[in-house]
């Protein structure tokens, strides 16, 4: 490296995952708000609105929930790799876009926000569950598709309807603390 070259930040990636209603969009635009306090090169990308982004061309199937997953898992490695840091909340439940995101972007952080599915149903905001118990929907996560939960996620953030996304986030802001720009993390369960 020559003399007087600088070695630019890497930005993080705090990847919010679970079930549809298990608050990822709250918890996410909580968490950004917060970090952008403190570090204003931060973008939130949001699932649901990174698919009208990219045309909606996709369904629901596994195939293309794979494919979706992976998009956005690129896409947060562009933004890090230019020094952004990222709030991804989406469900992407599949192992493989885990391990691309752990093998390929440097600073990698996995939060799960784990609501049990009658939680889930009693919420149950978007009508996702009510729909597939009637039957007039397909390929729910975690009802009639096999959520994949996440292997080894640096956060577990369990939610049996007592917790607030303002607590979520400072547990998320506990466990990771930004100081002088260097990321500190313990992996644990909540």
């Amino acid at each position: 490296m020559k003399e007087g070259t600088t070695v630019e930040r890497k930005g993080t990636v705090f990847w919010i995952t679970g079930l549809s209603g298990a608050g990822k969009t709250t918890v996410g635009g909580l968490l950004y708000q917060r970090l952008r306090e403190q570090n204003p090169p931060t973008v939130y990308l949001d699932g649901d609105i990174l698919r009208k982004v990219s045309g909606d061309d996709m369904g629901y199937s596994r195939e293309d929930r794979l494919c979706n997953a992976m998009r956005i898992a690129r896409l947060c490695h562009l933004l890090t790799s230019q020094g952004l840091d990222v709030v991804c909340a989406t469900i992407s439940m599949f192992s493989e876009c885990w391990r691309w995101n752990r093998e390929n972007i440097e600073n990698y952080v996995e939060i799960y926000l784990r609501v049990p599915m009658q939680e889930l149903i009693q919420r149950d905001q978007k009508g996702l569950y009510a729909d597939a118990q009637r039957g007039t929907a397909q390929h729910i996560v975690g009802f009639d598709m096999e959520f994949q939960e996440p292997e080894g996620p640096d956060l577990i953030i369990d939610n049996y309807g007592d917790l607030t996304p303002t607590t979520a986030v400072e547990l998320i802001w506990e466990a990771f603390v930004i100081a002088g720009g260097v990321l500190r993390h313990d992996r644990m369960t909540r």
